[in-house]
């Protein structure tokens, strides 16, 4: 467990100094694109049209075993190889490099900043940024809307792209994180209540929903820690519309991180929106603005800076702790 624990701790550190690399994913691509390749290999072999939907939910339960298995199975001998072949002072480090790819810290920074950027610009340009991180047709979004959609992003995915990852790695070391990254990753491709996939990814939804829960809960942590340490934000609001809202939202996971964002930003999140021109009347989450402004988001990405880095400071010093904890253990006759 330390070992897993402080492999988690120098891949945040990692991703958040430099994330990973743009010339990396040009020369041979993200291990989420590898993942994604045998899931759309899958989809494409299992998920046939004249298939029954007892059939298809048979076959997608077959293949999200497949898809958690065959990456998992490799990050294992990967992650035997290196501490085989590598003195220990040199695998961990090596290893948590390699699982640093599985943490999107900065890349999620990046791309919601962007957004804000752009919305001091035009509406065009926000609508082109926010079309980069969220699956609504943008041309429906307003520029309040478009500030929602990108803080809702920011909040939902600091869950499942950074304190989820982070969470299985610290419990399973890099096969931990390949783990968690392949079935959210099926989740993403597959488990959507589509005509095509509803009966096929039914399995790969329900299992990203559980492996979600306990980071969806501790995410909601991390931001009111983080407002209670920021000047301006509203610690207090945020648990309050956490134990109010949370459990409203459409998602069981995905309403915690929201919740604490809104409270703690006093804004209004969630609401009715649109899908594929099909309104839906989604409940509010918080109590404030829903008009959101630039400087919203730009507060939003501050409270997520402190987070990322109060989940950091946390698993590092929860890891010289127990790595303290273990040797007083070892020299004990």
């Amino acid at each position: 467990m330390p070992g897993s624990l402080g492999t988690a701790c120098i891949a945040s550190v990692t991703d958040m100094a430099v994330g990973y690399p743009q010339a990396l994913v040009r020369r041979i691509g993200h291990p989420v694109m590898w993942i994604g390749g045998l899931i759309g290999t899958l989809d494409r072999r299992l998920n046939t049209k004249d298939a029954t939907p007892a059939r298809r939910r048979a076959n997608g339960c077959l293949a999200a075993m497949v898809i958690v298995s065959v990456p998992t199975a490799a990050a294992v001998l990967v992650n035997r190889t290196i501490r085989r072949i590598l003195p220990r002072w040199l695998a961990l480090p090596l290893t948590a490099v390699l699982a640093s790819s599985l943490v999107a810290q900065r890349s999620l920074h990046d791309h919601v900043k962007a957004v804000a950027v752009a919305s001091q610009d035009s509406l065009p340009a926000a609508r082109r940024a926010v079309s980069h991180i969220v699956g609504r047709d943008p041309e429906l979004l307003d520029e309040a809307a478009v500030l929602r959609a990108a803080t809702e992003t920011l909040a939902e995915n600091f869950s499942d792209g950074i304190v989820a990852p982070l969470l299985w790695m610290a419990a399973g070391g890099l096969p931990g994180a390949v783990f968690y990254k392949s079935v959210n990753t099926a989740d993403s491709m597959i488990g959507h209540r589509t005509p095509r996939h509803e009966a096929f990814g039914y399995v790969a939804a329900k299992l990203d929903d559980l492996v979600n829960l306990p980071a969806s809960r501790l995410s909601a942590l991390w931001i009111i820690l983080a407002a209670l340490t920021m000047r301006g934000m509203g610690a207090r609001a945020a648990l309050r519309i956490v134990l109010r809202d949370a459990r409203q939202h459409r998602s069981p996971n995905a309403g915690w991180p929201e919740a604490a964002m809104a409270g703690a930003l006093g804004i209004r999140l969630s609401g009715p929106r649109s899908y594929d021109g099909v309104s839906v009347a989604e409940p509010w989450v918080g109590d404030g603005r829903s008009d959101l402004r630039p400087e919203d988001l730009y507060r939003a990405l501050a409270l997520y800076r402190r987070a990322c880095l109060i989940q950091t400071l946390a698993g590092c010093l929860a890891a010289g702790m127990l790595t303290r904890k273990l040797r007083t253990v070892q020299r004990t006759p």
